[in-house]
């Protein structure tokens, strides 16, 4: 089954953004080749992109500690493993304490590099990594994977416990939604929300064997989905057929 995902709000939006980021630096960093470990660094600069709106942490440090406060809430609950809910709390706590300890902006050490920052400002520039053009930075591709690797996880360093707040805060919130099995009749479907509850991420999971690819809308009265059939031009065409698929609703 294939895994599709809705953000309801900006703010998860730049969440999945960043999880996506982090998931291809890890696998980027874990190679051995020069051009590996070099889009692995333009990974690491696009976190810092997505990663420098000001109100990113504290955004965060809130939804650690209302995640805190719901749990907590819980506690004395009939048929509760309170062993458990201590395991989530004290993973959130521990969260909270690494990214509030994080002093200035997100980033902040790997802006004050000024060979990282020389490399910055040319990446984007097609071909401007060029040997010809930064010769030290063509030196470092030279050395040996370990070395580089090295490096790539101290710069990376900084980073992780913003890294750790989003898999934690984008886990529990997944794990809030129930799947259930739905039908787009011709290919569409629409659902009311309740009135009342706030829902912050969609996921449908649908058969890849089915050649279908969803356009998902949705706010917080409707949610949408056509699903589409690609032609041989690369077109989307509403595919007419009933076809069922697992939906899941994330508060």
């Amino acid at each position: 089954m294939v895994l599709y995902e809705y953000p309801f709000n900006e703010s998860i939006r730049t969440m999945l953004r960043l999880e996506h980021l982090f998931d291809r630096l890890g696998a980027l960093m874990a190679r051995d080749t020069a051009l590996d470990h070099h889009f692995a660094l333009v990974t690491l600069f696009e976190i810092l992109d997505v990663a420098s709106r000001a109100d990113l942490k504290s955004d965060l440090l809130k939804e650690l500690e209302k995640h805190k406060a719901q749990y907590n809430a819980y506690r004395g609950s009939p048929g509760l493993d309170e062993s458990r809910l201590d395991e989530v709390v004290g993973r959130i706590d521990g969260a909270y304490q690494r990214l509030n300890a994080l002093s200035g902006k997100t980033g902040a050490t790997l802006t004050a590099n000024d060979w990282l920052m020389s490399i910055r400002s040319r990446i984007s520039i097609p071909g401007g990594t060029c040997e010809f053009d930064l010769p030290a930075y063509y030196n470092w591709q030279q050395l040996l994977p370990v070395r580089r690797r090295k490096d790539l996880m101290s710069w990376a360093q900084s980073l992780m416990p913003l890294a750790e707040a989003l898999q934690l805060l984008l886990g529990l919130l997944r794990d809030s939604g129930a799947p259930h099995k739905v039908a787009a009749t011709a290919g569409q479907f629409q659902q009311s929300l309740p009135a009342g509850r706030v829902y912050q991420l969609l996921r449908m999971r649908i058969d890849p064997s089915l050649g279908l690819i969803p356009e998902i809308s949705g706010h917080r009265l409707m949610v949408s989905i056509r699903l589409m059939r690609q032609d041989e031009e690369g077109r989307l065409k509403l595919a007419p057929e009933d076809t069922g698929f697992e939906l899941a609703l994330c508060a």
